[in-house]
């Protein structure tokens, strides 16, 4: 007997994983085994990630959970946490439906670790770039979302070493049944937006693939200026770093102009269906940012040739959704966003989560917003982007 269709009530529209410890080893050709990230203890015993010899280790601490309730903001670390300490969800997707469920979400669009993909990507053999994607993908379809693809939304990591790869690729997903994909750089490998980029959202907008950018493009052109990895030896020094609030960022808009690049360059002229997410990347500063573009363009735009079809806000609203995590101001502007362009996020199981208070967060966030708003930032619009029900 079939189970019943489920109904969707709450989705996570930006969540994560973390690669498993036999991760590489597995998916990774064995050519690449001399190379691949390797699992190092930090200074206080717990596990890290030693992406790139030489480089500064990835400890695990702020990118997982543990605890039967999880972690409070004091009790964050860099350090200390292992795979035995942490829990199971954050590589194991039967464990992270339990954790949904705990949580009370029904399904999570997500991430990869965009710190191990720069890895891959932030090098120049193009081989080595396509192997460990194509590893993240491989692990990510057969194993973690193979628990159940419907709450377990994996999507397909996009390369960045040319345009044919990255097409490619994205056939691919579709082919599998992915139901987003995900670029860290510009599929044409190149460091700027070009028409070299056009074949990529023409596929997109011929799949249906809604297209995701989780805080930037940092990666783009990235290969051009870096050293080809070195292989691993047994006498090179681990190194450590910890960051400070300044070098952890916490900015919001970086995001913005490329943003406002990609609509002025006419993409979405050209490729009018294209559907893109930006995730984590804030949201309170789109309404300004799209403000001024329109003013931007009316004062600009014949001495510009601009050949725009309609003004920068149009395409806001018809081509991009933004992801949020927990931002009052952002809900309490919602009509200056468009409520259809709004997707609730828990970023779990990152530092930043609520696990496992993400309903009362909502409620909180969410006091005096009509029900079917309310509804479609935290449900809706994630069902009807990625075919849900």
């Amino acid at each position: 007997m079939a189970e019943p269709t489920r109904k969707f009530e709450i989705v996570s529209a930006d969540g994560h994983t973390m690669e498993p410890p036999y991760m590489w080893e597995r998916f990774l050709p064995k050519r690449f085994h001399a190379q691949m990230p390797k699992l190092v203890k930090d200074p206080d015993g717990g596990d890290a990630w030693e992406l790139v010899p030489g480089q500064p280790v990835m400890p695990i601490g702020l990118v997982t959970n543990a605890g039967e309730w999880g972690k409070r903001y004091e009790d964050n670390s860099w350090f200390g946490e292992s795979y035995d300490t942490i829990r199971q969800g954050a590589f194991d997707g039967k464990a992270r439906l339990d954790e949904q469920n705990i949580d009370g979400v029904d399904a999570e669009v997500l991430y990869p670790s965009q710190r191990t993909m720069a890895a891959f990507m932030a090098q120049p053999n193009d081989e080595y770039h396509l192997a460990g994607v194509d590893a993240y993908n491989q692990w990510m379809w057969e194993d973690f979302s193979a628990a159940d693809r419907r709450r377990l939304i994996g999507l397909y990591q996009m390369p960045g070493v040319d345009i044919d790869s990255s097409v490619k690729r994205l056939r691919e997903a579709k082919k599998l049944g992915a139901r987003g994909v995900i670029i860290s750089a510009l599929p044409s490998g190149n460091r700027e937006l070009s028409a070299d980029d056009d074949p990529f959202w023409a596929a997109a907008e011929e799949e249906q693939l809604p297209i995701h950018i989780h805080v930037g493009l940092k990666h783009a052109g990235m290969a051009e200026i870096n050293e080809e990895r070195k292989v691993r030896t047994d006498d090179h020094e681990v190194r450590f770093a910890v960051p400070n609030l300044q070098l952890m960022g916490g900015a919001v808009a970086e995001f913005s102009g490329m943003f406002a690049r990609m609509i002025y360059s006419g993409m979405f002229d050209r490729f009018p269906g294209l559907q893109m997410v930006m995730a984590e990347c804030g949201a309170g500063w789109i309404p300004h940012c799209v403000e001024h573009m329109d003013d931007h363009w009316w004062r600009n735009r014949v001495w510009t040739g601009s050949t725009l079809q309609h003004l920068p806000s149009y395409y806001w609203q018809n081509n991009w959704k933004a992801t949020y995590i927990r931002e009052p101001f952002a809900v309490q502007n919602r009509h200056w966003f468009g409520v259809n362009n709004m997707m609730w996020a828990n970023d779990y199981p990152h530092h930043r989560h609520d696990w496992p208070y993400s309903r009362r967060v909502i409620e909180e966030s969410m006091a005096g917003v009509e029900p079917t708003e309310k509804y479609r930032m935290i449900c809706g619009n994630a069902v009807d982007l990625y075919h849900l029900e």
